[in-house]
């Protein structure tokens, strides 16, 4: 019987996010920070996600596979999942607190002057290969100004006041943060000593 639904699409839904938080495959504690936002307490992935939320409780006593891609069981279960990343709870104690992040950029607008607005998300292909990572995991960005040579899954450092806002994208995803006015830098490595 052919699969409507690749065993891996539904797999990415329960295992990404923990994937990106362990791999450390983002830009995490590698680069250097740039002086003009040093100020701003630099944040991590997994402070963005309540402690106590857990997605995947209600998924572990079931045999994924034993359930076929087309099962309307397996199809119930991936628009259920969707819904509940789509509706992540955030860490209140963040918001509007001052912070800064690192991550990959998908672009939301596109002119000449350059990117203005664009989500952040912890980890390479996110939202754009992947299914999009839960609304805790998306950050809705608003430069002050437009970034000149900002490409889809360029890595920034993002400052501003993170604050807890939904901002839906039927293309890429839910957010559950927005930094407004950010100032963006470029994410560089550190230079081997």
């Amino acid at each position: 019987m052919r699969r409507l639904f690749p065993r891996a699409v539904l797999a990415a839904f329960l295992l990404a996010p923990a994937a990106a938080l362990l791999s450390g495959c983002g830009p995490g504690a590698a680069a250097q920070p740039e002086a003009r936002t040093a100020a701003a307490p630099e944040l991590k992935w997994e402070e963005l996600i309540p402690k106590s939320w857990d997605p995947t409780r209600r998924y572990r006593n079931i045999s994924l596979e034993a359930l076929r891609d087309n099962d309307p069981r397996a199809i119930q279960m991936l628009d259920e999942m969707r819904a509940v990343w789509d509706n992540a709870p955030v860490n209140v104690a963040l918001d509007g607190k001052p912070g800064k992040l690192a991550g990959f950029v998908v672009p939301l607008d596109n002119t000449q002057e350059g990117i203005r607005e664009f989500l952040l998300v912890p980890y390479f292909g996110a939202c754009i290969h992947t299914p999009p990572p839960p609304a805790n995991q998306i950050v809705h960005v608003v430069a002050a100004s437009a970034v000149k040579g900002l490409h889809a899954m360029d890595t920034v450092y993002v400052s501003g006041t993170l604050k807890a806002a939904r901002y839906s994208s039927a293309d890429m995803g839910v957010s559950g943060y927005e930094i407004k006015s950010a100032t963006v830098e470029r994410f560089v490595p550190r230079q081997p000593q």
